[in-house]
């Protein structure tokens, strides 16, 4: 089981945005790999610190990490998060370390001074599930078109930089001589330029080409969730690491079931003799037909519940359960024969509204429902 990202960086769930920021800075520098080299345990803090902020200074991930926990951050193809490496952490967070090894944050290993890796571009697609695919997760493979680096194309170091991605400017002022430093505008920050392009190549030694990429969606998402495949995104340029694919959940309706939260929700209407005589009928639900039987004498606004009929919990907890609201049909024609029929029932104590206390009102099935 993973560790809840709060204790790994030693906060409350209440934490401000700048508490978080002076956390995570705290545990990063104290588990560093420049400070604790060949130290296997704490790049693994390290990483799992810099997991942890990733999602907590996201507002929106923060909020589905607090609703939905880690489920709501599958590493395999999941929501944001995931099993971050090095170059994630050094491209993404460099900026919270300012000049604390070396006077910039560096590549991995390199105590500060090493080549900048830069991050390609994020692609961003949506894809429409049915509830069936909702309910039990589902792989789905697409076609995308990304930038990726061009057959033969070759980078040299950049001039400017001389490597670092980054130039350095010193400015007297009254306080001193301050030193600042700022992303290198002739390569980008990726510390390369480029050499020798090649035809098909754009002006970053990058083409476009068309991939089939396979997306792991876990069972229980909802409308409007983001999904996060690690690397499918646009190439960098020289040795940088691509982007992401971003995934964004569009949920088509179902003819009959109705969707809230776990649960689901289907009208079943059935005939006035059906509910005096009692019936059994077929319903939808994920995954295909039930059977559901019906006692003589149901009442209309009854609520079936079949447990665990529902959708699987995102978070791991079973599954929802479907409610099967019945409605008695009140025929609205009537021949000589079934008027006279009913006309003499009028007064007969049987037809006679006889509630018991076991038939609930309508507030108390709402409140069901919601138990």
């Amino acid at each position: 089981m993973k560790e809840d990202y709060y204790e790994i960086l030693g906060i409350s769930k209440n934490a401000s945005a700048a508490e978080i920021k002076k956390a995570y800075r705290k545990k990063a520098l104290e588990f560093h790999p420049d400070k604790n080299p060949g130290d296997s345990k704490a790049e693994e803090m390290f990483k799992k610190s810099a997991e942890a902020y990733e999602v907590l200074s996201n507002p929106d991930k923060k909020a589905r990490y607090d609703q939905f926990g880690h489920a709501a951050f599958d590493g395999s193809g999941g929501f944001g998060g995931g099993s971050m490496n090095m170059d994630d952490i050094f491209s993404q967070f460099g900026d919270i370390f300012g000049s604390a090894f070396g006077g910039g944050f560096g590549g991995f290993g390199g105590g500060g001074g090493g080549q900048r890796r830069v991050k390609g571009s994020n692609l961003r697609i949506r894809v429409k599930l049915t509830l069936d695919e909702v309910a039990n997760g589902v792989e789905k493979k697409v076609k995308v078109r990304r930038k990726i680096q061009a057959s033969g194309v070759t980078y040299k170091t950049c001039g400017t930089c001389n490597g670092r991605g980054q130039v350095t400017k010193i400015t007297n002022t009254i306080l001193g001589r301050m030193q600042t430093a700022a992303t290198c505008s002739t390569c980008g920050g990726s510390g390369q330029i480029l050499d020798r392009k090649p035809s098909d190549a754009d002006a970053q030694g990058l083409k476009v080409s068309e991939e089939t990429v396979a997306i792991n969606i876990p069972a229980g998402v909802e409308e409007g969730m983001q999904l996060k495949v690690p690397g499918k995104g646009n190439d960098a340029p020289g040795n940088g690491i691509p982007g992401d694919l971003l995934v964004a959940i569009e949920t088509i309706d179902h003819a009959t079931l109705k969707r809230e939260g776990d649960n689901l929700h289907y009208d079943l209407y059935i005939s006035f003799s059906e509910a005096v005589l009692g019936t059994s009928k077929e319903i939808d639900a994920v995954g295909g037909k039930v059977r559901i039987k019906l006692e003589p004498g149901i009442q209309s606004g009854k609520i079936l519940r079949l447990r665990g009929k529902g959708i699987s919990s995102i978070n791991g907890y079973g599954n929802g359960d479907l409610l099967v609201h019945v409605n008695v049909w009140t025929p609205k024609e009537l021949n000589k024969e079934q008027r006279d029929f009913f006309e003499r029932m009028q007064n007969n104590e049987n037809f006679v509204p006889k509630p018991e206390k076991s038939d609930k009102s309508f507030f108390e099935k709402v409140k069901d429902m919601f138990s």
